[in-house]
């Protein structure tokens, strides 16, 4: 029985992670260099230090560069964007539907939690969670599964009666090490990362009410145990 929901937040709830790429991008073409899709996308969903985004550009251009003034420039960029973000399709349904159908609701990123609840606050949903478990809760970040495992022993349920959403594929990967239903609803920058092995996917929470989500996962795990 499924008795909770586990958010991710950047890409999931909010799509900060197609402006942080194409700031990065347009970044490295100023200088004549290229950010690839593919070499971004094994960074998306865990810690800022897996990737060391100037030494790339510095290989690139065979020359140093500014890391603080290249990175401050990059953040300021980014949060010029985001300033008027907007949860993602059907986001505010499922946090609805969720409190209405009497599940728990967490919260796992990989970002620390100032940046989490900063975006969240803005968006009037900070409130809907009941745990929010982030970069500063845990030794090592998704793919790692602790923030997952945390968020289920905060919400007081087994890990095996939570489905996590992720839109990345280090995301995807700490939600099913750590026993959960994992449902991904990738955006722009993720869409074509190879997830392995979930249990659904959707374009976007749009496309299927929780509910029957819910029903469709709890109907597959029943038909496997009578194979």
């Amino acid at each position: 029985m499924i008795k909770a929901v586990v958010f991710d937040f950047d890409g999931l709830i909010m799509d900060t992670e197609t402006p942080e790429y194409t700031v990065s991008k347009e970044m490295f073409r100023e200088h004549g260099a290229e950010l690839s899709l593919e070499v971004w996308g094994e960074c998306v969903g865990t810690h800022a230090g897996y990737f060391d985004l100037v030494g790339h550009l510095e290989e690139q251009i065979e020359q140093t560069v500014d890391r603080e003034d290249f990175q401050a420039r990059r953040r300021k960029r980014i949060l010029s964007m985001l300033e008027n973000g907007k949860p993602l399709p059907g986001v505010e349904r499922y946090l609805e539907t969720a409190k209405e159908l009497g599940l728990k609701i967490g919260l796992a990123s990989s970002s620390h939690y100032d940046w989490v609840s900063g975006h969240l606050r803005r968006l009037g949903l900070l409130d809907n969670f009941e745990c929010v478990c982030t970069a500063d809760d845990v030794e090592r970040v998704k793919p790692d599964p602790a923030l997952y495992l945390q968020a289920a022993e905060c919400l007081g349920v087994r890990p095996e009666e939570a489905v996590a959403f992720e839109d990345s594929a280090n995301g995807a990967r700490a939600a099913k090490r750590a026993g959960m239903y994992c449902v991904i609803v990738p955006n722009e920058v993720t869409a074509s990362l190879a997830f392995g092995d979930v249990d659904h996917r959707m374009a976007s929470m749009a496309e299927m009410e929780l509910k029957a989500l819910i029903d469709y996962l709890t109907r597959g795990s029943k038909n496997e145990h009578m194979l």
